[in-house]
């Protein structure tokens, strides 16, 4: 192992994932080198997740095979369709109250696109990607290390799956899409996953752990991008007054936006500026919502990420 590990995080927040997508483009840019080739672990949650499983699955030369700039293309093109749903859906679901706001269909079709049958295995660097078993009530971490060891005699479970079973598992936003199983094997039950959001939707200090787990002594410097600072108020006149079916939304976002930036002050502690770099913008131009995928708004996540990357020019080529 090396005397230091760089080390890519990425957030989640659904659409928003155009904005570290395009913040790893311009790095990409400017140093003409892969993702997976410029850092030793890889975290992400949702749609970071997506992400992290993106930029490390080999092709068939062994090189990555999509480049950051490729993967906002994801989000432009396949971004309506994943969150769309039908009239009968819509009215079904009384509008996701009743049951998921989206199928998962559209989401499982870009990630067969997308990821096809690669293995978490093949990752061509260190990757660990979120999730939460909501039957063992426990975080569940896919890691390419884990999936590389082989199932025994004694005990067949594999940890070897599909990055689209993963990306699926990562995604599974409570509310916006159904939980997924994944069999394990034999050896021991089925995995009943969501969202790893519920706890980790910075997944920078899970990534530091590993990487303290990978080489105890190496130094770690980390790279962690948000995907938009939460703007809008929650009126406490209005809140006050507010039971399960009112909170059921905004406290997902709550969650959320809450654990990011715990972690980064977390972070911020113990690395310091020349060793933790956080990317993260305020979402004054664009709706914050995790579905909006219209294409005004996704024009707006991309001007909001190239306002970051202007604003941080220095930065960026010092990490660089």
């Amino acid at each position: 192992m090396s005397e230091r590990i760089n080390v890519l995080s990425i957030d989640g927040g659904g659409i928003r994932g155009i904005i570290p997508a395009k913040v790893l483009a311009e790095v990409e840019r400017r140093t003409g080198r892969r993702v997976a080739d410029l850092f030793g672990l890889v975290a992400g949650t949702s749609t970071g997740g997506i992400l992290a499983l993106a930029l490390t699955m080999p092709a068939a030369d062994r090189r990555p095979a999509w480049r950051a700039q490729e993967l906002i293309g994801l989000y432009e093109r396949e971004g309506p369709s994943i969150f769309s749903r039908s009239v009968w859906h819509r009215l079904r679901s009384a509008d996701g109250l009743l049951d998921e706001k989206y199928p998962a269909d559209g989401l499982e079709g870009v990630f067969a696109s997308y990821l096809g049958t690669s293995r978490l295995k093949e990752a061509l660097t260190e990757v660990i990607v979120t999730a939460y078993d909501i039957e063992r009530r426990s975080p569940y971490f896919f890691k390419s290390k884990k999936a590389r060891r082989d199932p025994t005699e004694d005990f067949e479970m594999t940890e070897d799956f599909e990055m689209r079973e993963a990306a699926r598992a990562t995604s599974a936003a409570p509310t916006y899409f159904p939980p997924v199983k994944l069999e394990r094997g034999p050896g021991a039950a089925d995995l009943s996953l969501v969202d790893g959001g519920v706890y980790a939707n910075n997944p920078a200090m899970c990534a530091f752990a590993e990487a303290r787990k990978l080489d105890a002594e190496a130094e770690v410097v980390m790279v962690s991008l948000g995907t938009g600072e939460l703007t809008r108020r929650l009126p406490f006149d209005k809140a006050t007054d507010w039971g399960l079916a009112e909170w059921a939304k905004p406290i997902l976002d709550v969650v959320f936006d809450g654990v990011s930036d715990t972690v980064d002050y977390q972070l911020r502690q113990l690395l310091g500026p020349q060793r933790y770099h956080r990317f993260q913008t305020v979402l004054d131009k664009a709706n914050d919502d995790m579905d909006d995928a219209s294409a005004d708004n996704l024009q707006r996540l991309k001007v909001e990420a190239e306002e970051l990357i202007a604003a941080n020019d220095e930065r960026l080529d010092e990490v660089c």
